[in-house]
């Protein structure tokens, strides 16, 4: 086996990455390229593993071979730089002994865990109450809106040292916060098998605590939860209105972090916006690291039902995955929560049975729609758009229409100028008559500048992404 050079991790890919970065630009180079890893193949050669299979395909067509020609540049040993998805990765180096993490795709300040970690083969593990078997790192598909979410359960789960204490996911439901939390719990015990993890819902909190209240028991209770080395809350918005679970989870929160014991809270707003929880327990919850599970976008959105046909594949046997048309229709239309978009795939795949691979869009769509109400594409309005932006943005309508060129109004009018275009049939002209009377070289200006800034602006592409969730769920 080839030896890896030890100046791999500071020279190599590290000036590869740099000038991808600069070359793709932030938004395509953040989505693809840098929730990869480059990791040691089976015979020595360097593998840059990708999240996803969506993911590979994207940097095989568009970064390939600018990143081959830049690591021959560095590296001496003029290895070949293969490309993989995770799932191949993992099916290659099967039967051997894990490497770790070569090098991460990038550096970053402050320094910010790996977002592929080593592959850690786990047999039979201890259950902890209440945590599902299916939930694990290696089941979470990780992207643009909740990378850094996922990125922080690993180093929870690290138990590494100066971390966050507690740590507050929060998202909408669906969006991969149970995921998470089961995840941490699992790589927690596999690293330290004989610390104490303890997970539960609030409403098991309460309930339990009720309970202890009723057998006067709550001597034991608190040695119980507050004995834990880690002590995972799910759902803890639910708490809200329960005075006596609120200041029995205030004081074990206090008793915890003073004895620099773990605590990771869930909920689906942010702590500031518990309004039914009093204000002592929410600035607790504030006091470490908030972090939002954000919408997924349509890279997120794929890698998701990818991983979802590779299970299903594993579980009902070997069946050919949808044709593309079918894929993308199901990352774009499916409306609703990451949950939904796996109910999808699983209506589509159980419906269409062996005839899953020659499904034509047509045949899906009428598959999907008794069950998940899909709706058939509907007339969007120049009109509608516009309040949906404005609104998105903290304008009126009017500012829209008006001549104002301030750059907060500038850049949201070409936003929905971009949307009309996309989503309507009207013309060039016809959408400028609808902002104000301006000219058609106007939004033709506005078009390809938002085409612009979705590949250089991070802001822009997420506002964008949001917009469109909302104008098709409306």
């Amino acid at each position: 086996m080839t030896s890896w050079s030890p100046i791999l991790p500071e020279t190599v890919w590290s000036k590869v990455a740099t000038v991808l970065r600069r070359e793709l630009g932030e938004g395509p180079y953040n989505s693809y390229v840098a929730p990869s890893n480059v990791r040691p193949g089976p015979y020595g050669d360097p593998v840059l593993v990708t999240p996803t299979a969506y993911a590979r395909d994207w940097i095989a067509r568009n970064a390939a071979r600018r990143a081959q020609e830049l690591w021959t540049q560095h590296d001496p040993d003029s290895r070949v730089l293969d490309i993989k998805s995770r799932v191949e990765y993992e099916d290659a180096t099967r039967g051997a002994v894990a490497a770790p993490a070569v090098a991460p795709v990038a550096e970053t300040a402050p320094a910010r865990p790996e977002a592929v970690m080593p592959i850690i083969e786990v047999a039979a593990p201890n259950r902890i109450g209440g945590l599902q078997e299916r939930l694990t790192f290696d089941s979470f598909v990780a992207g643009r809106g909740n990378e850094f979410a996922f990125q922080m359960s690993r180093q929870v789960a690290s138990w590494a040292d100066g971390h966050f204490n507690p740590v507050f996911f929060h998202g909408p439901y669906g969006y991969g916060k149970t995921h998470l939390l089961n995840a941490i719990g699992w790589e927690a015990q596999t690293r330290r098998p004989d610390a104490k993890i303890v997970y539960l819902t609030a409403e098991k909190f309460t309930s339990t605590f009720v309970k202890a209240l009723m057998d006067k028991s709550t001597s034991a209770f608190k040695d119980e939860i507050r004995g834990a080395d880690l002590l995972l809350v799910d759902d803890v918005h639910f708490i809200g209105g329960k005075t006596s679970s609120q200041e029995e989870l205030f004081h074990t929160l206090t008793s915890l972090i003073e004895n620099n014991r773990r605590v990771v809270f869930t909920a689906d707003r942010p702590p500031s916006q518990l309004t039914e929880i009093e204000a002592r327990l929410r600035s607790h919850l504030s006091s470490g690291l908030v972090c939002a599970l954000d919408v997924a976008d349509q890279s997120l959105r794929m890698g998701i039902i990818e991983r979802k046909l590779e299970q299903l594949s594993q579980r009902l046997g070997a069946a050919q995955n949808p044709r593309s048309d079918v894929l993308h229709f199901l990352a774009e239309r499916v409306p609703g929560s990451i949950r939904e978009l796996e109910g999808a795939v699983n209506t589509l795949v159980a419906s269409a049975g062996p005839r899953l691979g020659s499904l034509t869009l047509e045949e899906a769509m009428a598959l999907l729609q008794p069950n998940l109400k899909v709706a058939v594409e509907r007339r969007v309005t120049v009109d509608e758009i516009q309040k949906l932006v404005s609104d998105h943005f903290g304008l009126k309508q009017a500012d829209l229409l008006s001549e104002r060129r301030t750059r907060a109004i500038a850049r949201p009018r070409q936003v929905a100028m971009w949307l009309c275009k996309q989503h309507t049939t009207r013309s060039y002209p016809d959408i400028g008559r609808r902002f104000g009377g301006r000219d058609h070289t106007t939004v033709l200006h506005a078009v390809k500048k938002v085409e612009e800034l979705l590949q250089a602006d991070d802001q822009i592409a997420r506002d964008v992404e949001a917009l469109t969730r909302k104008l098709r769920n409306v």
